[in-house]
């Protein structure tokens, strides 16, 4: 890091090469590995909470190139023939694409100054954005700037679906694709379509510990963290030297060594200084002590009352002063029932009334939203430089949402549950038996054939694609809303085995397994009272789920696609063999080949929106 405002640690320089232990991988993920193979890119990461505070640190970032003798300034450390930096922006508010509009602009003014010493112009970005930010923007649509679960249903069709629920089972899922801003915003768009996630569902999402160094002291104390602040700004760049395996060396005088070593980080007790306050007064909070790793990972798997205590000094608002602390920690014993009644999910509107959980530490509506699932040890990274490789092996990790764009996070196979390649649209699932559990029922192939038919439909109007409620990327979020409140309001049922089995019942059976089950089904939520407990696409079986569900099986199925390859590579070879033996039999073979294929079509033709 070459230079940051404020500093990040308190009494250095802004040019200090120091970095504060809990993020020490902040060069690697705001400069990702690959990033020479393209001219631009965008990050979206997230770093672990500095001691003292508790909420989850977003990052943003953005990468440029440009040629070193386009410089009206060469300093001394250029000796390559290009330059690589990044300008990146640490928010304790999760608004990603705000931020990277605004980010996105600067570094392209920053580039074109041709002349890096020119920082002014990033300190103006500084007191721009904390000046113009606040946590009331969590509760309108921009937190959803540049999040498309339009363009996401459009590529991957009905298995969105698939992909709700595996996160619903806090199962550990890899995305990947090249370049980063592709993998990013996939995979957030994603985790939007879960009702309130991206506002107040993250803040205990990146609960990890950097590997220790065997150089590094292991009581090293950190300096007070500046956290009075929304956003810093921090500026990495790559300009000569290279590690291997993807690392950086920064450059000239002010380097940062990513060592690897295997030694692993043991917390010891501490009390560190808490987040200063916006009036200047400081909070001192006790870091709980874990004597290893083996037991934390009892403590992820436990609801017990005595682990659970540490969810008190979790806020959803960042801003929120030591006073206001206290306050919400009195009002604990708050009930869920004098909340207001929603009848049905309607599109985010700024109304909505947070209460702080009980269990979960996260500020949730009435009805529970969002649910738990980032919490105690389930990790969202959206994007994962190579550095971290180990927290997917952690024991102290008990599931993760995570994108790659190394190809050797894809290889290892074995270390997660479910690898999505976005490029391709899919969504690799290693275990038969969760193969068998995230099969789509009938109902749920009528919603997403649903989902898919309001977006395909109408999109050759250019000037009207996207811009009608129906079909529109808050209509498919208020869609995801119904089905998820209608699973929670079946579940409350009595004799609800029926309705259940529209949700698939293998699926609830293991969805009542997770820990944010158990932790929504800990509190009472009477407003789901007026929510339909049925599954949304309910009904009788008919001949057009027969259409439905055999292409699903065709083109989803191992053996399915094995057919449509041999079909396609035996059309090749009849044509070829006909050119050479004579017309009239490749004519014969072609029109035998249409035949098939116009019959098999009767079977699809309904239904294209299920194709990958």
């Amino acid at each position: 890091v070459e230079f940051s405002y404020p500093p990040l640690k308190r009494g250095e320089g802004h040019d200090s090469q120091s970095l504060p232990e809990e993020w020490k991988y902040l060069p690697f993920l705001a400069l990702p590995d690959g990033a020479h193979n393209y001219q631009e890119d965008t990050v979206f990461f997230h770093l672990p909470p500095r001691c003292g505070d508790r909420t989850t640190v977003y990052g943003v970032s953005c990468y440029r190139q440009i040629e070193a003798k386009a410089l009206k300034v060469r300093q001394a450390d250029v000796t390559r023939e290009t330059v690589q930096k990044s300008v990146c922006v640490l928010s304790q508010l999760p608004l990603y694409g705000l931020l990277q509009a605004k980010l996105q602009l600067i570094t392209h003014a920053y580039f074109e100054e041709k002349d890096f010493s020119q920082i002014s112009i990033l300190k103006e970005l500084y007191d721009h954005m904390n000046s113009s930010l606040g946590s009331t923007l969590l509760e309108g649509s921009q937190v959803y700037l540049g999040l498309s679960p339009r363009d996401l249903v459009l590529h991957f069709r009905h298995k969105v679906l698939i992909l709700f629920k595996l996160i619903l089972l806090e199962k550990k899922v890899l995305f990947y694709i090249s370049p980063v801003n592709r993998l990013v915003g996939a995979l957030m768009t994603v985790l939007s379509l879960f009702p309130g996630m991206i506002e107040h569902g993250l803040t205990d999402c990146s609960q990890y510990r950097p590997r220790k160094s065997i150089s590094e002291d292991a009581g090293l104390q950190e300096n007070t963290p500046r956290l009075s602040d929304s956003v810093s700004v921090a500026d990495t760049s790559n300009t000569n030297l290279g590690m291997g395996e993807g690392g950086r060396k920064m450059a000239g005088n002010h380097s940062v060594k990513g060592q690897k070593a295997n030694v692993p980080f043991s917390e010891s007790e501490k009390t560190w200084n808490g987040a200063q306050s916006s009036n200047g007064t400081v909070q001192r909070l006790k870091v709980p002590s874990r004597a290893s790793p083996a037991s934390s990972e009892s403590d992820w798997e436990t609801l017990d009352p005595s682990i659970l205590e540490e969810s008190n000094l979790k806020e959803g608002e960042h801003e929120n002063t030591a006073s206001e602390q206290a306050e919400n920690l009195a009002s604990e014993g708050m009930s869920s029932e004098s909340l207001p009644i929603t009848v049905q999910p309607q599109a985010n509107t700024g109304h909505t009334v947070l209460v702080p959980g009980l269990i979960s530490g996260l500020e949730e509506d009435q009805y529970g939203m969002p649910l738990a699932i980032f919490t105690k040890g389930y990790l969202c990274l959206p994007y994962m430089a190579l550095q971290q490789h180990h927290l997917l092996s952690d024991v102290a990790v008990r599931g993760f949402v995570a994108g790659a764009t190394n190809i050797l996070f894809r290889q290892q196979k074995h270390l997660s549950d479910a690898i999505v390649e976005i490029e391709d649209a899919h969504v690799q699932i290693h275990d038969p038996e969760l193969r068998k559990i995230l099969n789509p029922t009938t109902a749920d192939l009528r919603f997403a054939d649903y989902l898919v038919k309001h977006v395909t439909e109408n999109r050759d109007d250019v000037f009207l694609d996207g811009t009608g409620w129906e079909g529109g990327d808050e209509w498919i979020r208020a869609q995801f809303s119904a089905y998820l409140h209608a699973l929670l309001a079946a579940v409350l049922q009595p004799d609800n085995e029926k309705t259940l089995s529209d949700f698939g019942t293998a699926f609830v059976a293991a969805w009542k397994n997770t820990h944010n089950y158990r932790v929504w089904n800990s509190n009472k939520h009477p407003a789901l009272a007026e929510v339909n407990s049925s599954h949304p696409f309910q009904g009788q079986y008919s001949v057009s789920d027969v259409k439905l569900r055999l292409s699903h099986s065709v083109q989803n199925s191992e053996r399915g696609k094995k057919i449509g390859n041999v079909m396609a590579s035996t059309s090749r070879n009849v044509v070829q063999t006909g050119k050479a033996v004579g017309q009239s039999v490749g004519g014969a073979f072609t029109s035998a080949k249409s035949a098939m294929s116009s019959w098999f079509s009767t079977f699809t033709q309904s239904t294209p929106s299920l194709g990958d």
